[in-house]
């Protein structure tokens, strides 16, 4: 059993997709649908071989921003410049909000008919951190944020989401701009240097490590670990089952703090 500890840090923010819960792979397999299928017309209209969305574009270009700054980033590694349009845009509709929506309409097809699985690990430190007294927080780039995690039963953990939605309303830059967690830091009544950042994205180390966060901590599911700790990260698993409970966690924080 691990021993009770009062933790250093008042606060842990976390993302959402490859950290709480699984639907990094729903994600990117949307993104491909969408991607896929525009690309393979854009080609066939421009008499140009059709090369497919990859795992790789996925983390390039798409992981951790907002959804629309995602389809944009990816569109013009292509060369490919569309107009913006609005959020408002039909899916049908070919501009940058556009073919988001698109993707939003096959992710929330996806969850509704497969949902959505939990870290497990992740799911225990989240009710070890509450049992301690530490507020937790939940800040992601998805507008689904909500609805992913009430489909995993989770949502009544977090005094604080910043999640797409919200971001949109206060105008919050996305990832690698630190404004999301830092938002979260404030509705938690903490400070970033008494709070943890935990992040499996470039983007979202980046954004902790400029939020000046006490201890950012990156989850290297997709093999990129070695990138994670180039851009931020103070300390790189891969799982939480490496860590050791509250305890293992307080002393991760009080040995980064100072950075």
């Amino acid at each position: 059993m691990n021993k009770k500890v009062t933790p250093e840090f008042d606060a842990v923010v976390f993302d959402l997709d490859g950290v709480i819960t699984r639907t990094a792979v729903t994600h990117t397999k949307s993104w491909k649908k969408i991607f896929d299928a525009y690309l393979e017309e854009k080609a066939k209209e421009d008499n140009k071989p059709f090369r497919e969305f990859t795992q790789d574009d996925y983390l390039t270009y798409v992981d951790g921003k907002p959804r629309y700054m995602g389809v944009d980033s990816f569109l013009k590694s292509r060369d490919i410049h569309l107009s913006w349009g609005s959020p408002e845009d039909s899916p049908t509709s070919e501009t940058v909000c556009g073919l988001g929506n698109r993707k939003n309409e096959a992710f929330l097809e996806t969850l509704k008919n497969e949902g959505a699985e939990v870290y497990q690990s992740t799911k225990k430190i989240l009710y070890e951190l509450q049992e301690a007294g530490v507020r937790l927080g939940v800040a992601s780039s998805s507008k689904n944020c909500k609805a992913v995690l009430e489909a995993v039963g989770l949502l009544s953990l977090f005094e604080a989401r910043v999640d797409g939605v919200v971001s949109a309303e206060l105008k919050l830059n996305g990832k690698p701009a630190p404004d999301i967690f830092t938002k979260a830091c404030e509705m938690l009544h903490s400070e970033p240097a008494h709070s943890i950042v935990v992040e499996d994205a470039v983007s979202g180390v980046q954004a902790g490590a400029k939020g000046k966060f006490g201890l950012t901590l990156g989850v290297a599911r997709k093999g990129n670990a070695s990138e994670l700790k180039q851009n931020g990260a103070d300390y790189v698993i891969t799982d939480f089952e490496e860590i050791n409970g509250v305890s293992e966690l307080n002393e991760l924080f009080m040995k980064f703090r100072t950075k």
